[in-house]
């Protein structure tokens, strides 16, 4: 079944990551960056209009640009995370976005509350617990990552690998 995704990209965190969700987060292997989803699941492509995008880019412009960072490692039973700082606005995306698409729950309803999170590992709780030890390790020797938010993009999967169809861009904090 064809999907799409609101995420946004955090390139910053290639480096410190990327070796460790290539092995342990299945999504980097179909196309899938470093990223914190706003909100997944979102419609069939095939679905997605002109006036979608403008219904999408009108929610986010609730969310003006920021910066954040990522300096704290969390789990939930089976993935092992970063932890954006703050999260305020990832949470604010996401229920601006569902106020306009309420048919399109974050994590299909699955779960109570929007935790904001850069999946590192997902699928095995021990594998989970190793990565959990080592991005410690990697935070406690460099420090937290930095980076900012400018847009969102929504990513699409309707041929087994994932690709970017749209980028909306945030409003300036300075407006």
């Amino acid at each position: 079944m064809a999907i799409s995704a609101f995420a946004v990209q955090v390139p910053s965190a290639e480096p410190f990551v990327g070796d460790l969700r290539e092995r342990f987060d299945a999504t980097a292997k179909l196309g899938v960056p470093a990223h914190i989803t706003v909100l997944v699941p979102f419609m069939d492509p095939q679905h997605i209009t002109p006036a979608v995008l403008d219904r999408a880019q009108h929610a986010l412009n609730r969310v003006a640009a920021f910066s954040f960072s990522l300096g704290r490692v969390a789990r939930f039973p089976a993935t092992a995370y970063l932890a954006p700082e703050p999260p305020e606005p990832f949470i604010a995306m996401t229920k601006a976005l569902v106020d306009v698409f309420s048919d399109f729950q974050p994590y299909g309803g699955e779960h109570q509350g929007v935790v904001p999170h850069l999946t590192v590992a997902h699928g095995d709780p021990s594998e989970a617990d190793a990565v959990v030890a080592e991005l410690q390790r990697r935070l406690d020797a460099s420090g937290a990552i930095k980076a900012d938010c400018a847009s969102v993009v929504l990513i699409e999967n309707s041929t087994g690998r994932w690709e970017e169809l749209h980028v909306f861009h945030l409003v300036s904090a300075d407006t």
